[in-house]
């Protein structure tokens, strides 16, 4: 299984969802492949946001040798699942997919949580630091819920 996390930039939301994801999976003995990936190439090659890192940290786990990078149309090939963080996100990606399969991978993270409501998770780049707090909130969360989903599919 090969997940990709998506944001704007990839500073910001998905560099963390791309951590919680890999240490939730570890934590329930899941081998699957994670990675991130933005929109925009604003970032290309540059390190999570220092306020990414720090509250990843908090929760002990380490992002910072994750490298911005931009979503391509080859991601569809390379990914099973691909989370998004808000609608703008999901309509650029799904704007690139060829297929309704490839369509079809492309899902609102937090619509593992609450179930069709299409609920963004907030770009924290402009706000103080409680709000990479709550956005960690938000992706530890859907982590979880995405770790028991592929482990039910597992069984």
């Amino acid at each position: 299984m090969k997940v990709l996390m998506v944001c704007l930039g990839n500073i910001c939301r998905s560099p963390l969802a791309e951590g919680v994801l890999k240490e939730t999976a570890k934590r329930e003995g899941l081998d699957i492949y994670v990675d991130s990936a933005g929109t925009a190439a604003y970032h290309a090659g540059e390190r999570p946001d220092r306020r990414s890192q720090e509250v990843a940290r908090k929760h002990g786990i380490d992002i910072s040798n994750q490298r911005a990078r931009q979503f391509e149309r080859e991601d569809f090939a390379l990914f099973d699942r691909i989370y998004v963080m808000d609608k703008s996100n999901y309509d650029d990606v799904v704007s690139l997919a060829d297929t309704r399969e490839d369509a079809a991978k492309v899902e609102m993270i937090l619509n593992t949580v609450y179930p069709g409501k299409d609920l963004s998770v907030p770009d924290p780049y402009y706000g103080g630091n409680d709000g990479f707090e709550k956005v960690f909130q938000m992706l530890d969360n859907s982590c979880k819920k995405v770790v028991e989903t592929i482990l039910a599919e597992k069984q």
